[in-house]
């Protein structure tokens, strides 16, 4: 007979129970076939009095309590649930290990989940509701005495934070100065996380357990605990010309790597910070990391150089088309043989379309080169103008054209390299004659090699003449790559001379003439990290936020939404927004990678070949505004993982969270990806939505508008019973309930209770319908006693209120709506098809039909009376 098993908490991963709640809820799903009659017994076996004695505790049947999100869907099945409140915490004080036992009737053999489904014990950690340590050996023991350990104020609550700091030898000529030492074994520990330079341009995450082992060199290492505190070490680079690194003696031990390049003895400088979670310990690190940069810089002088140039220069602009507009990337879609004829079929193939793009990236290979094709390392830059190959009337006519052609393109950006190209500059061409350059060595490896680059003499006015040159051209953004090069540079006194020259160079050009349209590509090198991207003192850059987007490379897909997830983690607290990377809507995996362009909390570039989209898809990314923008609903907040821990080849559904509107009010976004081989099945809580601490919430899956029962994270009563297959992913969303009560006049023809839970779910079609909300407010008239909601959205749509009892009222007698004043016709006004609790309003053809006209503010402004 067929039969399934979910729990929750999860078998096979770790739950984290926080000190203040005192009773853990378990709450098992069985799945049988269907007709079957068998009664079910399902029992907790666990260690929770004795550390090395495990005992079982039965569960009880329960009511079912989960919506079923199920992707194919069964509709066979038989769905039993159970449940058992195990309360109070261990008394040996550890941690918690579990397993379920189950069988169909008293008469048959019990099974273990773990040998009938293949999956390990659950663990529960439960937090120590003791303060934390403020001694550092408490969390790492054997720190070397010639370690400066210096207590600090931490900007985060709940938090402790330390400045370790040791001395690194200055650079020989060519050579810098190095250093590799212990700094510790981390005590307690269940679990590590860290983020590794996977390469030279990018970062990744590595996991594991028990014994610190990355197979790459770390930025940043976390460790959870078995008192359920967390350690965080950041190794701070860019300062001092010093970068550091993290890895481990192959005994569990953190051993710190330290290069300088300057020609002074340097400092190596390690953060290490404690809290109960692991947001506050890596806030706290970033927060004291960014105040070390940000205080170097202005003693030597650099911060008070940048100012002086942005406020002889800069013009600030309105960043919302940049940032929230759809955009179109040549690269994938049109080849690297690219021609201004390619890339005008292609706008016109997005137009014929309705695809109406914001912004246009013209990728690679738009350059003058000193050589066509072959190895792009192997290629130069001549002169600024276009090649004459695929532009023979040059860029100018090109991007006029666009420009003329297409007037929804609000912004044009052109792709480079930081040194100009791959190849650099070649020393034949106007480019060379025009500024000094100079010959530099890169390390051995992809970019290994001499190339030729302009000196650092000329590179500021190298950039201002070519940022004013694409200027000229129509061209107002840019797309600068390869950036790690920088880092790449083999010998000290290059490094000294270019890393830093290069990236203010860059970053006072392309605010003067751009504004910050910007995006900051193959830039994850420690030296670039926090030199420029960690400072706040500028306008926030898009960065490219992991490798590339590769759409013949199928097993690179669920690795690029796992990878990018976890790099969120740390960048989050750069001064950036997330670039994911361009995908194309007619992929195998294109809604695999929609929906985590939707929750990155960045922006959104398509690179279809022409004639080639989805335009559901894209109609699930975007809305139309009131003057016909097109626009992508990005969330408030940037989307990562919620369990840094969880490995890529661990058998869990990644998690990625994200938030809009105000804390306690907003809502929380969940992104659920099987990145796995094999389909997995969970069970889904409100505990799984950060931000959702407080009040009760109803869960909406996107792809079948589901909604759970009222639920809280104290009571866990409701879940999403979630199945995904193989690229399977879903979006859920937690929206707040208001409680109201109406108040009626004799004589009001109403048929629902005066009793009312209400909250408004923004634009129900899109992946993130809830970050169409500009503003909400819902309130009871003093007078008429009616409640009004009143929202303003982005862009139209099917606007839906959930109302609890909307089953019992009448749309004619209990509602009344209004599109910018004016009265919505009823035939636009429906009772939602996948769930009877939801009031749906098209305001799309409410809009044409009420003649409406665009306000000031392109916004959809719709009020419901409901008395």
């Amino acid at each position: 007979m067929y039969a399934a098993l979910s729990c929750h908490p999860p078998l096979g991963q770790t739950t984290t129970i926080v000190s203040d709640r005192e009773s853990v809820r378990f709450t098992v799903l069985i799945e049988s076939s269907a007709g079957s009659e068998k009664t079910w017994e399902v029992a907790l076996w666990h260690n929770f009095d004795t550390l090395d004695k495990w005992t079982s505790s039965s569960l009880t049947p329960v009511a079912e309590p989960a919506v079923t999100v199920v992707k194919p869907a069964h509709t066979d099945v038989r769905r039993q649930y159970f449940s058992i409140d195990l309360a109070g915490r261990p008394k040996h004080g550890s941690s918690l290990s579990y397993t379920i036992t189950f069988r169909a009737a008293e008469d048959e053999p019990w099974k273990w989940a773990n040998e009938h489904f293949s999956t390990s014990d659950g663990r529960i950690i439960y937090q120590s509701p003791d303060p934390l340590e403020a001694d550092l050996t408490h969390y790492l023991e054997g720190l070397p005495p010639f370690l400066t350990i210096s207590k600090e104020q931490s900007d985060t609550p709940n938090t402790n934070l330390w400045s370790l700091t040791y001395p690194v030898n200055r650079a020989s000529g060519e050579s810098p100065g190095r250093s590799s030492e212990k700094l510790g074994r981390p005590t307690d520990p269940s679990r590590w996380f860290a983020e590794v330079r996977l390469w030279a341009p990018w970062l990744a995450p590595r996991q594991g357990k028990d014994r610190f082992q990355p197979d790459k060199e770390a930025i940043l290492a976390a460790f959870e605990r078995h008192d359920g505190s967390h350690l965080v070490l950041l190794a701070v680079s860019g300062v001092d010309e010093v970068l550091t690194t993290l890895n481990h003696d192959g005994d569990g031990s953190i051993v710190m790597n330290s290069n300088n390049d300057s020609e002074k003895e340097g400092t190596v400088r390690i953060i290490a910070a404690v809290g109960k979670d692991l947001e506050s310990a890596i806030a706290a690190s970033m927060y004291y990391a960014r105040k070390l940069v940000m205080a170097y810089e202005e003693s030597t002088g650099q911060v008070d150089a940048e100012m002086k140039a942005l406020i002889d220069g800069f013009k600030p602009q309105w960043l919302e088309n940049w940032y929230d507009g759809l955009t179109y990337c040549t690269w994938n879609g049109l080849g690297q043989k690219l021609t201004e004829d390619k890339i005008f079929d292609a706008l016109e193939s997005l137009s014929k379309n309705q695809i109406n793009i914001s912004n246009l990236i013209i990728d690679d290979n738009w350059q003058s080169l000193n050589t066509e094709g072959g190895d792009q390392f192997d290629n130069a830059w001549m002169e600024f103008e276009a090649t004459k190959t695929g532009f023979p009337r040059g860029l100018k006519a090109t991007v006029g054209d666009i420009r003329s052609k297409y007037k929804h393109i609000r912004h044009i950006a052109v792709w480079h390299a930081i040194f100009g190209y791959w190849g650099g500059i070649a020393p034949e061409g106007k480019l060379a004659k025009e500024y000094k350059t100079t010959v530099v060595k890169l390390k051995d490896g992809v970019s290994g090699g001499k190339i030729t680059v302009v000196a650092e003499e000329d590179v500021d006015r190298f950039y201002k003449d070519f940022y004013q040159f694409l200027s000229s051209c129509g061209v107002d953004s840019v797309k600068t790559d390869a950036q790690f090069f920088l880092d790449e540079l083999q010998n000290s006194d290059a490094r000294r001379q270019l890393i830093k020259s290069y990236q203010d160079a860059w970053s006072i050009a392309q605010l003067r003439s751009f504004s910050a349209r910007a995006i900051s590509c193959m830039s994850q090198a420690p030296p670039l990290i926090f030199h420029s991207q960690l400072p706040s003192n500028r306008p926030r850059l898009l960065l490219r936020n992991s490798d590339d987007f590769f759409p013949e490379v199928p097993a690179s897909h669920p690795w690029h939404i796992f990878c990018n997830a976890h790099n969120s983690i740390l960048t989050q607290y750069l001064n950036i927004l997330p670039d994911w990377d361009m995908f194309q809507t007619s992929h195998d995996y294109a809604a695999f990678h929609a929906a985590g362009r939707c929750i990155s909390g960045g922006p959104i570039y398509i690179t279809d070949v022409p004639g080639q989209h989805d335009i559901n898809l894209i109609g699930q990314m975007t809305g139309n505004t009131p003057r016909g923008d097109t626009v992508i609903l990005r969330p408030h907040t940037v989307g990562k993982s919620t369990s840094a821990y969880n490995a890529y080849d661990d058998s869990v559904l990644l998690k990625v969270a994200t938030y809009v509107g105000s804390v306690h009010t907003g809502v929380p976004i969940l992104g659920v990806f099987n990145c796995t081989s094999k389909p997995l099945t969970e069970l889904i809580a409100l505990d799984a939505f950060p931000g959702a601490e407080h009040g009760t919430y109803i869960i909406r899956s996107h792809t079948d508008g589901q909604i759970t029962k009222p639920t809280s994270v104290a009571t866990n009563t409701a879940f999403v019973h979630l199945t995904l297959p193989l690229r399977g992913w879903e979006i859920l969303s937690a929206f707040p309930l208001l409680d109201f009560t109406l108040r009626r006049e004799k004589g009001v023809e109403a048929e629902g209770p005066e009793r009312i839970r209400v909250a408004c779910l923004g634009v129900v079609e899109k992946m993130t319908g809830a970050a169409a909300i500009v503003n909400t407010d819902s309130y009871v008239e003093r007078e008429s006693g009616r409640l009004r909601i009143w929202t303003s959205l982005k862009v139209l749509g099917t606007y839906a209120i959930y109302v609890s009892d909307l089953p019992q009222r009448s749309i004619e007698k209990d509602f009344f709506a209004v599109l910018f004043g004016r009265p919505i016709p009823a035939h636009c006004v429906r009772v939602s098809k996948q769930c009877g609790n939801v009031l749906e309003i098209d305001t799309t053809r409410a809009w044409k039909e009420t003649d409406s006209k665009a306000s000031w503010s392109n916004e959809v402004a719709v009020e419901v009376v409901i008395r």
